[in-house]
């Protein structure tokens, strides 16, 4: 009986690993300062590894970004539970949204995709992801509480998060002040 991992399996599994090394590289340093073969080394794979099964260090990042961003929107689950009041959810969650590490990277990758149409529906597919996990949190919120919203749920979800991408958009492209100057808690109708 063979105890061989088969190639298909393999593939998975090398595929993963070059994308959990990229998302530790680009945190760490940014998409400029990481390199293809800075990621194949750290993933103990080659270089043309990383082309088979992303395309390009574009697709790469753009893939890693929004993986960054899914794991730290996670992080707001139980922030937002904590709170006792639909004021103190509205400021919990947009403050704390504003401050996610993985923003400026996802930022970036959505300009990535601006330049490269064909990633394109990689962002739309992982936007699309994060709306819905957002959708279904709030929804879950909603019910726990007795909370409403002044519109559909998945609605909410799209221009609260809307909102924090361009409120760090604006940030990012060097216009005085910070995302938190922008009041992303305003954005929600969450109410008794």
């Amino acid at each position: 009986m063979s105890t061989a991992v088969p190639p298909r399996v393999r593939g998975r599994r090398t595929r993963a690993l070059i994308l959990d090394r990229a998302v530790d590289l680009f945190a760490e340093r940014g998409f400029d300062q990481v390199n293809v073969a800075a990621i194949a080394a750290a993933a103990g794979a080659h270089p043309n590894q990383i082309t088979y099964y992303f395309g390009s260090k574009d697709a790469l990042f753009v893939h890693a970004a929004f993986l960054m961003l899914l794991r730290d929107a996670a992080r707001l689950e139980p922030i937002g539970r904590r709170q006792r009041t639909p004021a103190a959810f509205r400021a919990a969650l947009s403050r704390t949204a504003l401050a996610l590490p993985s923003l400026p990277a996802v930022v970036e990758a959505m300009s990535i995709t601006r330049r490269r149409p064909e990633l394109r529906t990689l962002a739309e597919q992982n936007l699309t992801v994060l709306f819905r996990q957002a959708e279904h949190y709030l929804t879950a919120i909603l019910t726990r509480r007795g909370w409403s919203v002044d519109r559909p749920p998945e609605v909410e979800a799209r221009t609260f998060w809307s909102a924090v991408l361009g409120a760090r958009l604006i940030a990012e492209s060097g216009y005085p002040g910070t995302s938190a100057d922008v009041d992303v808690a305003g954005v929600l109708t969450v109410h008794d």
